[in-house]
């Protein structure tokens, strides 16, 4: 007797939630497949076209029924696109490199996020836009700084932050799969010295494998895996960030909250990496997590671009701009430096 009116009020229950989220979920993929159109078929950065697209559709994330779809997308869709990122890593890839290069790639993240609290203070900016802008630069680009976002206390300008540090880096790596080339030439670098070079200093990775693979096979696949080895470094830095900032109040939050020991998104993120290590993840599995991860980071930065007007990015400021640009650089040069030391050539 009681089977039918469950029945219908689970769904009533969806019918709700779809009425509630759908729409704001519906047209952050639809602008999302728009970015991987245009980026498909003019070259663009796809991350950067979602940006841009989502910061033109702006008005829709004020009021209206999209609100609350597009509020999920910014949270919970991007998150599981950064856990999924789990499945590209194996322990397989760290042995590959050697311990001379890891050991590199490691110092480098360290010495590139001390180096941006540093240039922060002195240029006047918080520690805030500092982790996010030296985080995103150091291990991931985009991603990175999205990962790091869920993370990070929330003030009245983490939006405009983290809009800031995505459309930077995402300028900074397609800039730099087009100059670094050039200096890799004019260095003299070999081929495996080169995909370090690519591998370890540009920000997000499609723009490491353009370049790598522009150079020569051996340059693009030492690139992809020196790359891949920065990525792995994600989980323990937003853990690492996640344990260090508890304490500290979020804007609008409850008296006595605190965020949870290890946010679960990067709990999958290690959970993914080792069942990927342990090789219980089918390669069909992997592709297609691999390519919901994508379509979900995509999904995730629409929204953020929504939510996001351009006016408040635009007043991030000059200093910003050289911070991350700092931030870029360091990271090259500390690259090429422990290449040297290394041997690389």
């Amino acid at each position: 007797m009681d089977a039918i009116p469950n029945t219908e009020r689970r769904k009533q229950s969806l019918s709700a939630v779809l009425s509630t989220y759908g729409p704001g979920l519906l047209v952050t993929a639809a602008v999302a497949m728009a970015a991987q159109f245009l980026s498909e078929h003019y070259g663009a950065p796809a991350m950067l076209m979602a940006l841009l697209l989502g910061i033109a559709f702006h008005f829709l994330a004020e009021e209206g029924r999209c609100v609350a779809g597009i509020e999920l997308s910014a949270k919970l869709v991007l998150r599981i696109g950064v856990a999924l990122l789990g499945m590209r890593i194996s322990v397989d890839l760290l042995i590959g490199l050697g311990a001379g290069t890891i050991l590199l790639l490691v110092s480098a993240i360290v010495a590139t996020i001390l180096f941006g609290l540093l240039a922060a203070r002195l240029l006047g900016r918080g520690w805030r836009l500092a982790l996010l802008t030296s985080g995103a630069v150091a291990i991931c680009g985009a991603s990175a700084a999205m990962a790091i976002a869920a993370v990070l206390p929330r003030n009245e300008f983490s939006e405009r932050n983290l809009i800031f540090t995505v459309l930077s880096v995402t300028v900074l790596s397609t800039l730099a799969m087009i100059g670094y080339p050039i200096v890799a030439e004019y260095l003299g670098l070999d081929g495996q010295a080169t995909g370090i070079f690519f591998g370890g200093t540009i920000h997000d990775v499609a723009q490491v494998v353009g370049a790598g693979f522009s150079v020569s096979p051996e340059a693009g696949e030492t690139a992809t895996l020196v790359k891949l080895i920065r990525v792995t470094m994600l989980a323990p830095v937003v853990l690492i960030f996640s344990l260090a900032l508890r304490g500290v109040p979020q804007e609008g939050a409850s008296i006595g909250k605190r965020a949870p020991l290890v946010p679960g998104f990067v709990l999958a993120f290690l959970v993914l990496a080792g069942f990927n290590s342990a090789g219980l993840v089918p390669v069909l599995a992997s592709e297609v997590g691999m390519a919901i991860s994508r379509w979900a980071l995509l999904a995730g930065i629409v929204a953020v671009g929504m939510k996001t007007s351009l006016r408040r990015v635009l007043e991030v400021g000059g200093d910003a701009v050289a911070l991350v640009v700092a931030e870029t650089l360091f990271i090259a040069v500390f690259i090429l430096a422990g290449m040297y030391y290394l041997g690389h050539s």
